[in-house]
């Protein structure tokens, strides 16, 4: 099934953002919002494309604009995402985004789709920090969801420990700037100064 499973989207928006202190899906870089930006990004390689939320942000103004998958799971973070999604069609394989990836753009994601490794339960890029899995910017297979659903079941919910106890394929960035979140005002404010005058 892996081999030729379709490839569906999933922007990862279910976060509560405390760090922030601003709702990070609504920032705004070049004129839409960071949702709106990885929505048109990840659309591009998944015309099927959905935003990850929790339950109470069902009807978010900005989080309704788009289809969602909603989280199934309390309290196990991203994993609770690509679960969901891995359920709702078990059939497809999941082109994963974080919504924090302002500097994210489309030869990046058009790299990781041509590496893409159907037989290994998920691809992922290799953080340019510390050289391990970028678990929020890969494409999740669907023979992870198994293996997935008893690493949470055993109390475990981080998907890049995941990916590295599944020795997961990684692929090398060629653009290292373009997997940096943005996880506090001082993070968006460097952000915004790299993206300034840059092409969407």
């Amino acid at each position: 099934m892996s081999a030729e499973a379709p490839l569906a989207g999933l922007v990862l928006a279910g976060g509560q953002s405390r760090r922030m202190q601003r709702d990070k899906a609504a920032l705004e870089f070049g004129g839409e919002t960071q949702l709106a930006r990885a929505v048109r990004l990840v659309s591009r390689y998944a015309p099927a494309t959905f935003v990850s939320v929790r339950p109470d942000q069902q009807d978010d103004a900005e989080r309704r604009r788009f289809p969602q998958i909603v989280d199934q799971l309390a309290d196990a973070g991203p994993a609770a995402g690509i679960l969901a999604a891995l359920a709702a069609r078990p059939d497809h394989a999941w082109l994963v985004v974080a919504v924090d990836l302002p500097l994210l753009d489309a030869p990046t994601l058009e790299r990781l789709v041509a590496a893409r490794v159907p037989g290994a339960l998920a691809t992922a890029y290799r953080s340019a920090e510390d050289g391990l899995p970028e678990p929020l910017c890969a494409i999740w297979e669907p023979t992870s969801r198994a293996p997935l659903e008893a690493f949470v079941a055993g109390g475990r919910s981080c998907p890049r420990k995941f990916l590295l106890i599944h020795a997961a394929p990684l692929v090398e960035l060629a653009s290292p700037g373009a997997l940096a979140n943005v996880n506090t005002p001082a993070d968006y404010a460097a952000a915004l100064a790299r993206a300034d005058g840059a092409a969407p």
